[in-house]
C-alpha cells in the first residue's frame, strides 16, 4: 500500500517574534522543515511529499528544492483542514494511506512515523493519531476516548469542559489516514469555533459520524512531537538534537573533552579517536578523519579533513579539503575552495582563499594566498601575499616545487615562479620567475652616515 505524506508548513509563526516564517528557523543545523522532511523519508518517497507553504513560499520552496519535495501554496492560512485541502490536488490520485506531518515539530522520528504507519496497518480503522500523557496539558487539544478506546473526538482547549480539561492524553496533530475517506470527507469540516478556522482536528468526528473509527497511538517521549512556537522552544530543541549528536560520537570512540560547549551538526562525520577540544563548532556537511585532533573555538564548515590531521586553535576552515597529517592553525583561516594535500603546515595568521598546496608545502606566518597552486615541499615565508585583485578581475598566482618565497614577498598575479626558484624577502615581482633562478625585485639598499634632516628651527 502507497503511503503519501502532506507537512503543513505554512504559517508565520508570530510568537516567534520574527520576520523569518517559523519553518526557516534552524535547530541542529536544518531548517525546521527541513527535519519533518528528513523524517518523512523514513516512509514515503520524496515524489510522495508534498509541503503546504504560505508565508515566505519562495524561501521555503528553495529548501525543499534539494529534496525533491513538491510545494502546495496556501495563499491564506485558515486552519489546519484548510491547508490539508491545498494538498489534495497533488495527493488525492496516490490512495492507500495518508500522513499528516508539521513543519515546526523537528524531534518527530522516522522510527515514529514508521511505527504510526504500523500501527495503522494493524488497527483495521479510518486513522490513527499520536497521542501523549501530559502532567500539565494546558494549551493541548484533549483526546476524548470512547469506550473501546478509539477516539470520540480532540477537543480544542479553549473549547473544552472543566471535566475535558482534567483529562491529561494531548493530541500531537500527526495523523496516519485512510487517505480515500480523508478526501472524500475533508470538505464536511467547518468552521464553528472561536477562530472561524477548518479544524483538521474535526475529521475525528466526522469519520466518526460515517462508521469509521480512529484509534489513539500512545507515546512516552513528548519531545517527539513538541512544537516549536517561540525561540525558547527553539534552543531547547537545538541543544538535544546537539547533545544526540555528541552522545553518538562519543560512544562511536570520538572524544569531546567539554560536550556541553560544541557545537555540532547533525550530518558531520567523525572517525574514531578525533580529539574535540572545548568550543568547537562542526557545521554543514563536515567530515574528519580518524586520529585528527580539533583545537579550541575552532569553526568547520563543510570541510573535508583527512586522517591524523592537527587543527589548532581558533582555525576557520569553511569549504576546504585538508589532506592527511597536515597541520592547520591555530588562528589560520580558509575559506572558499582550498585543496590542502598531505603533511602541509599552515600556520597561525595565515589566511588561504581558492588555493592549492601540494605536498608538503608550508606556510608558517602571516601570510594571504589567494587563487593561488602552489607546489609540493614548497616554502612560502611570513608576510608574502598574492595581489590576486586588481579592482576588477581575480587572477591566479602558480608556484611551483620546492620553491622558497621569502619573507615579505608581494606576488603580483598572474604571476608563475618556476619549480626550485628563489625569492629574496621584500621583493615586489610583476613578472614569472624561471626554474631554479633567484628572483630580487627591491629597492638598492643606501646608507648614508652621518645625516641629518634639515630643519629651519632656530635654536633659543
Amino acid at each position: 500500500m502507497k503511503t503519501s505524506i502532506a507537512i503543513l508548513a505554512a504559517g508565520l509563526g508570530t510568537r516567534m517574534k520574527s520576520n523569518l516564517a517559523k519553518v526557516l528557523h534552524r535547530a541542529g543545523g536544518f531548517t525546521l522543515v527541513e527535519h519533518a522532511v528528513r523524517a518523512a523519508r523514513a516512509v514515503a518517497d520524496a515524489g510522495d511529499i508534498v509541503a503546504v507553504v504560505g508565508h515566505q513560499a519562495d524561501a521555503v520552496k528553495k529548501i525543499l528544492q534539494p529534496y525533491g519535495v513538491a510545494a502546495a501554496l496556501q495563499t491564506e492560512q485558515r486552519g489546519t483542514g484548510h491547508a490539508l485541502a491545498m494538498a489534495q490536488p497533488l495527493l488525492e490520485a496516490a490512495g492507500g494511506r495518508l500522513v499528516v506531518l508539521y513543519g515546526d515539530v523537528p524531534l518527530l522520528s522516522g522510527d515514529t512515523i514508521r511505527q504510526l504507519v504500523a500501527e495503522y496497518d494493524k488497527s483495521g480503522k479510518a486513522g490513527v493519531v499520536i497521542t501523549c500523557n501530559l502532567d500539565d496539558p494546558a494549551g493541548y487539544g484533549r483526546i476524548v476516548r470512547s469506550g473501546d478506546g478509539t477516539v470520540a473526538a480532540i477537543v480544542e482547549h479553549k473549547a473544552a469542559s472543566p471535566e475535558q480539561r482534567e483529562i491529561r492524553e494531548i493530541n500531537s496533530g500527526i495523523y496516519c489516514f485512510d487517505a480515500d475517506l480523508v478526501w472524500k470527507h475533508l470538505p464536511e469540516i467547518g468552521t464553528a469555533n472561536p477562530a472561524g478556522e477548518y479544524y483538521l482536528t474535526d475529521i475525528v468526528e466526522i469519520l466518526r459520524k460515517h462508521g469509521h473509527g480512529v484509534a489513539p497511538m500512545l507515546i512516552t517521549d513528548f519531545n517527539e512531537i513538541l512544537g516549536i512556537n517561540n525561540r525558547v522552544e527553539l534552543a531547547q530543541v537545538d541543544e538535544i538534537l546537539r547533545r544526540r549528536k555528541a552522545h553518538q560520537l562519543m560512544i562511536e570512540g570520538v572524544t569531546i573533552e567539554r560536550p556541553d560547549s560544541v557545537v555540532i551538526d547533525l550530518d558531520v562525520r567523525v572517525g574514531r579517536d578525533v580529539v574535540i577540544e572545548s568550543g568547537v563548532r562542526l557545521l554543514g556537511a563536515t567530515v574528519i578523519g580518524e586520529g585528527s585532533v580539533i583545537g579550541a573555538g575552532s569553526v568547520l564548515t563543510n570541510a573535508a579533513i583527512g586522517e591524523r590531521v592537527l587543527i589548532g586553535p581558533y582555525t576557520v576552515i569553511a569549504d576546504s579539503e585538508v589532506g592527511e597529517d597536515a597541520h592547520i592553525g591555530p588562528f589560520a583561516r580558509l575559506r572558499n575552495h582550498n585543496r590542502v594535500a598531505a603533511n602541509v603546515h599552515i600556520g597561525n595568521f595565515v589566511e588561504l582563499k581558492k588555493t592549492r598546496m601540494g605536498k608538503g608545502a608550508k606556510a608558517g606566518h602571516l601570510a594571504y594566498l589567494g587563487d593561488s597552486v602552489i607546489g609540493a615541499k614548497t616554502n612560502i615565508g611570513a608576510g608574502t601575499i598574492t595581489c590576486n585583485y586588481d579592482g576588477v578581475n581575480k587572477h591566479q598566482t602558480t608556484i611551483g616545487e620546492h620553491a622558497f618565497i621569502g619573507s615579505n614577498s608581494t606576488l603580483v598575479a598572474p604571476i608563475e615562479i618556476g619549480d626550485g626558484a628563489y625569492v629574496g624577502a621584500g621583493s615586489v615581482l610583476t613578472k614569472p620567475v624561471p626554474a631554479e633562478s633567484l628572483a630580487l625585485g627591491r629597492a638598492h639598499q643606501v646608507v648614508k652616515q652621518g645625516w641629518k634632516p634639515k630643519t629651519t628651527a632656530k635654536k633659543g
